[in-house]
């Protein structure tokens, strides 16, 4: 009863002139990694994408997720989640993935679903180690139709603004490294060598 939304429909401007998604890890880019995570689970699996980067459709090439183009991508997150929330069986908790998040485990996002099995009607959030709140975040499916009104590049904050979620802490911090910006890949590969 759980969609998995990967939202990769943004501009990655401030990897400029790279593409933070399809930067490799292991050889593999990381959205597809992303994705391959998120299909473990046996969960059904929605893409989101821009209309202007085709490379990311590439890097999914054989595998059994959904893609999405977004015509109204330069919304920003809204755009992703509002689609997302469309697209996802109504009956369906929408658990939101970013994919700049190379440290995500198949078993977190398992985890995570688990806690929303336990309590289908709460917000589910990872948090760190610590209980520094963070991502992924399964949005219940009695928010369907607050998501589908979502706008701007906030993602889903106002709705955890009101709506507070249960935290579920995963190792270490797991649920607060993404990778933004040139130092941010060049910092990580500098501290995970075997990743590189």
């Amino acid at each position: 009863m759980v969609t998995i939304l990967i939202p990769a429909a943004g501009a990655s401007s401030r990897m400029a002139p790279r593409d933070k998604l399809l930067e490799t890890i292991g050889g593999v880019a990381l959205l597809r990694r992303q994705v391959l995570r998120a299909l473990a689970t046996g969960c059904e699996v929605l893409v989101t994408l821009p209309p202007d980067r085709p490379d990311r459709a590439v890097a999914l090439l054989g595998l059994d997720c959904k893609q999405h183009i977004l015509p109204d991508a330069a919304d920003g997150m809204s755009a992703s989640l509002r689609h997302g929330a469309k697209a996802a069986p109504a009956a369906h908790a929408l658990l939101v993935l970013l994919p700049d998040m190379p440290e995500i485990e198949t078993e977190d996002i398992a985890r995570l679903i688990a806690a929303h099995d336990e309590t289908p009607d709460q917000v589910i959030r990872a948090s760190d180690a610590d209980g520094t709140p963070g991502h992924p975040v399964v949005l219940p499916a009695r928010l369907r139709e607050k998501v589908t009104r979502l706008t701007g590049d906030r993602g889903a904050r106002p709705l955890l603004e009101q709506d507070p979620a249960r935290l579920v802490a995963l190792p270490g911090r797991r649920a607060l490294i993404d990778l933004d910006t040139p130092a941010d890949w060049n910092n990580w590969r500098a501290e995970n060598p075997d990743q590189a």
